[in-house]
């Protein structure tokens, strides 16, 4: 059962009903100083079974804790890994950093509201808690992008590009956050603004808004958080993958020629290493997709057919983009060699060992210098 439908007396320990209409709703219990960021849309629908507050709960607290102490862990080790420390794993931590601050400032907001049943915090907490969820997911998104094109840099362009300086790295992040700061504080201000969503547990943008000025926000903010990045990384990994298709295929020609199997050497192992990593960054950006490409969706709903948009339909758009602060530290303990290396080295107990080909890249890899470095970093 989607909706708690019995209109039950309300016991000593239940919030006090503030609903102006009268009518048994999702609003009944969020708090008078919260009214007036509540859009009428909601008082239509009755109030979610306790069950689904229960389990949002229990999801977000997981994912809180998988999150932050994935990302603590990613950070703690590059930042304690002197092989580590090279100007493109300076986007890696700044990435896990944005989602061990998005863990850290979000998690426990909801999982108290979702203990309440309804947002009990306050309106200024619920501005903040929206702001903070924006800012740190434009931040983790416009990072995917520069990691993206770096591997664009280094694979594409090859020995022609300009490898990234550690002080171009440092003036991105800068870039990055100054931006994803702007953008984000413009609802402050009046254009657009932060409002609990559906399941009155959770705020974020005001979608169901008509009023134009608001609207053109959203539509202005996901271009640069959506649309823009998901134009860049197709581009990019377009090329990419025509110059690892091409690599191969030069490399195959030629052990035809020569009448091996296979050439090895170590050339041919730099590049099988660039190539693995970049397959990684494809995985990490991917999954970022589809960890916001729900919230997109209800934002966009709201917009053009509100009346699609239900309690039980925005509590995804919250669940799937928080989930994205997990994926980045298992795709790089899985995935990217000398990080798994030296994971097994400060923290055994937490390392991921795989057979085959991976030894051997991560051999290759560990052993490599000066440029190599920069090769590994996606």
């Amino acid at each position: 059962m989607a909706y708690w439908s019995d209109p039950a007396t309300p016991t000593e320990s239940e919030l006090p009903s503030t609903n102006p209409y009268g009518n048994y709703t999702v609003v009944d219990t969020v708090p008078k100083e919260m009214l007036h960021l509540v859009d009428t849309h909601w008082y239509q629908f009755p109030p979610l079974n306790p069950l689904w507050h229960g389990l949002l709960g229990i999801c977000i607290f997981a994912i809180g804790m998988m999150g932050a102490i994935g990302n603590g862990v990613v950070i703690w080790v590059f930042m304690n890994t002197k092989s580590l420390r090279n100007p493109t794993n300076t986007l890696v931590v700044n990435l896990a950093l944005s989602d061990f601050l998005m863990m850290l400032s979000m998690c426990p907001a909801m999982v108290i509201s979702c203990y309440y049943g309804t947002w009990i915090l306050g309106p200024f907490v619920c501005e903040l808690y929206g702001f903070a969820g924006s800012l740190f997911g434009c931040i983790s998104i416009w990072t995917m992008v520069l990691i993206t094109l770096d591997r664009y840099n280094v694979i594409v362009k090859g020995v022609s590009a300009k490898p990234l300086s550690g002080k171009g790295a440092i003036l991105r992040i800068l870039f990055v956050w100054t931006m994803s700061l702007l953008w984000c504080l413009f609802p402050f201000f009046g254009w657009n603004r932060y409002v609990p969503e559906g399941n009155m547990t959770a705020c974020g943008t005001d979608y169901l808004s008509e009023d134009t000025l608001s609207v053109s926000y959203l539509f202005v903010y996901a271009t640069w958080v959506y649309g823009i990045p998901l134009f860049v990384t197709v581009y990019s990994y377009t090329f990419i993958v025509r110059a690892v298709a091409a690599h191969e295929k030069q490399m195959r020609d030629q052990a035809k020629k020569m009448g091996v199997k296979s050439l090895r050497n170590e050339e041919a192992q730099k590049t099988s290493a660039e190539c693995r990593l970049a397959k990684v960054a494809l995985v990490t950006v991917s999954l970022w997709f589809m960890a916001w490409t729900p919230y997109f969706i209800i934002n966009f709903t709201g917009i053009l057919n509100r009346e699609k948009v239900t309690p039980l339909f925005s509590i995804w758009g919250s669940l799937f983009a928080k989930s994205n602060a997990i994926y980045n530290p298992i795709v790089y303990a899985i995935s990217h060699p000398k990080y798994r290396a030296a994971l097994m080295k400060k923290m055994p107990c937490l390392a991921c060992s795989t057979d085959g080909g991976d030894s051997e890249v991560v051999s290759t890899t560990t052993n490599q210098t000066g440029n190599n470095d920069k090769s590994e970093a996606a």
